[in-house]
């Protein structure tokens, strides 16, 4: 039996999966902008943790167009991109949402829903891929609305802390319900995860 060389699992990567781990770190960066803002109060970290979102998005399409390109594809891959799409299309945005003021308990609810349902969407997609993809190299359409869709809501976080409005000041205000706080803006991330988690078949480009 041969023994396993050094960083075996690491010399069995594909390119577009390299891309994918860029994918993770950008997502990482968010989260560690976000944490940066709640010690220092600066708000320019949690434009930075929002700019890094788009960068995620950008090593997402990659990868992927770099995997057709090359033919070469994975079970290994299509996990590594579904779990880097978990850090930086659900768990970062429900951070900078946590950053931005959305504190309270009824908040936290609907963030941790929100995660939630990015996984479950991820989750439903890996084991139907083979059935949508009726055969060819590419899956005819999606199931609930993709987990990248969350840069519109991590773009209106962005807006407003581009112009200050956090914490209490978020648009929409506060709403105090049987004693805990409810920012309103918080709904848009229970949309979004209904949405994911929906029959809605949506083509994919």
């Amino acid at each position: 039996m041969n023994k396993p060389k050094p960083f075996s699992m690491i010399r069995e990567f594909h390119l577009a999966d390299w891309f994918t781990l860029g994918n993770a770190c950008s997502g990482m960066g968010a989260l560690f902008s976000v944490m940066t803002f709640l010690q220092t109060g600066d708000p320019r970290h949690l434009q930075y943790a929002c700019a890094l979102i788009p960068l995620a998005l950008a090593f997402d399409v990659l990868d992927g167009r770099i995997a057709r390109w090359r033919q070469k594809s994975s079970a290994l891959g299509r996990e590594l991109d579904s779990l880097a799409d978990v850090i930086s299309f659900g768990v970062a945005p429900a951070a900078i949402a946590y950053g931005c003021g959305m504190q309270g308990l009824y908040d936290r609810i609907v963030l941790v829903f929100f995660v939630a349902c990015g996984v479950s969407r991820l989750a439903r997609f890996n084991v139907t891929a083979e059935k949508l993809s009726a055969g060819s190299d590419k899956v005819a359409y999606f199931e609930g609305t993709p987990i990248p869709t969350s840069m519109v809501l991590v773009a209106v976080l962005w807006a407003a802390a581009a112009q200050g409005a956090l914490a209490d000041g978020l648009w929409g205000g506060v709403w105090w319900l049987g004693g805990y706080r409810l920012h309103p803006l918080v709904l848009m991330f229970a949309v979004s995860g209904s949405l994911m988690v929906s029959r809605i078949r949506i083509p994919k480009i």
